[in-house]
């Protein structure tokens, strides 16, 4: 199949050539609810120390004012009473500030937030990596409207994918029991159908998938184990790989997998 690959050796390193010396470009990290912020923390510490981004934005509900120090990077915006993000021009403005977004979840599960953050989505001009939680509950909220913007990435499980597959009446069934080809086919004719970039793992390999082309690469050759890719470290670096290599998504998101 012309359209799939496993690659066993980095054939991006030269990518890394285009990370500048200077602190270059912002990055907007979006999450967290009343109840949790650690691992928005937790990889806003990341990126800063393993890229030089000039500036790691962290957009969080304001109902974690007053858990959290004053921080210039910090920004609040509106919640809902249970804590997580409520509708506001505030969050949708949030989504256009930075070079990159990086939803990284801990949401919570509520309409409201759902269509908040859908909404937010939908119509952003800057890319925009889903991950963990945000995955599943965006699936909730119209996705075949968000699912055609060209600056999306999403970054899930095959389960999640799946949840996502039937929410667009999409034809096509991921199966667990799937071989790595027939899930690698999928993703192909997925991404024809929308523009949007997917990372997913199946059967230890980590798949990256844009424009019907899907590359696959052992989840040995990353570093980390089956949980870690849940961790976000790995989701900042294949946001930070992309950040200094726009439109590249596939050698950039390729490269960054390789420890």
């Amino acid at each position: 199949m012309e359209f799939f690959e496993k690659i066993e050796n980095n054939p991006y390193e030269d990518l890394k050539w285009n990370i500048p010396e200077r602190k270059q470009g912002t990055l907007s990290i979006i999450g967290g609810n009343g109840g949790s912020f650690r691992t928005e923390v937790k990889v806003a510490e990341f990126m800063a120390g393993n890229f030089p981004v000039e500036e790691v934005r962290l957009v969080l509900p304001d109902s974690l004012k007053g858990k959290l120090p004053e921080m210039p990077n910090f920004q609040f915006v509106p919640a809902t009473d249970s804590g997580s993000f409520a509708e506001s021009q505030a969050l949708i403005d949030a989504f256009e500030v930075g070079d990159y977004n990086l939803v990284i979840g801990d949401l919570s599960r509520n309409t409201v937030t759902g269509r908040a953050v859908a909404s937010a989505v939908k119509n952003s001009e800057k890319m925009t990596l889903l991950t963990r939680d945000s995955v599943d509950l965006l699936a909730d909220n119209i996705p075949d409207r968000w699912l055609m913007n060209e600056n999306i990435v999403i970054m899930a499980s095959i389960a999640q994918l799946q949840k996502l597959f039937r929410a667009v009446y999409y034809p096509k069934m991921l199966l667990m029991s799937s071989s790595l080809v027939q899930v690698a086919e999928i993703l192909h004719k997925f991404t024809l159908s929308y523009p949007v970039g997917l990372v997913t793992l199946h059967n230890g390999q980590v798949l990256v998938a844009h424009n019907g082309i899907v590359k696959a690469v052992d989840l040995e050759k990353t570093g980390c184990s089956a949980m870690g890719f849940w961790s976000g470290e790995m989701a900042a670096k294949i946001v930070g790989m992309n950040l200094y290599n726009p439109s590249k998504f596939i050698e950039a998101s390729v490269g960054a997998l390789f420890a």
